[in-house]
């Protein structure tokens, strides 16, 4: 049987899918609370699994988006793909640098030098 709550459930996953995953944007179409969504979100885990799935399928709209671009010749499009993905090749513009959280104490003793 359809309750009220599975069928905001359901229309605000279409809104989500329609909205390319706009939280925001998605609540508005179904006029639904963001919290309500995030309620859902947040205590129904196949409501969570759907959402996730429709962020995922965002993604890879977007990253088809940037290959075409770059297949097109967009300089701008093609710097980003390689500082974001080519990373590991040494396309990056500062290094990073990762801790391993040792630490290293030196004591050094100072003496004033002596007036002449």
């Amino acid at each position: 049987m359809a309750t009220k709550t599975n069928i905001l459930k359901k229309n605000l996953l279409q809104a989500l899918e329609k909205s390319l995953g706009v939280v925001t944007t998605a609540c508005k179409i179904v006029d639904c609370n963001r919290s309500t969504f995030y309620k859902y979100y947040n205590n129904d885990k196949e409501f969570r699994a759907s959402v996730d799935e429709l962020q995922n399928m965002t993604l890879d709209f977007v990253e088809s988006q940037l290959h075409k671009q770059i297949k097109d010749g967009n300089t701008t499009a093609t710097i980003f793909y390689l500082k974001t993905k080519g990373k590991k090749r040494g396309f990056v513009e500062r290094q990073e640098i990762q801790m391993d959280g040792s630490i290293e104490s030196k004591v050094i003793e100072w003496t004033p030098a002596k007036d002449k």
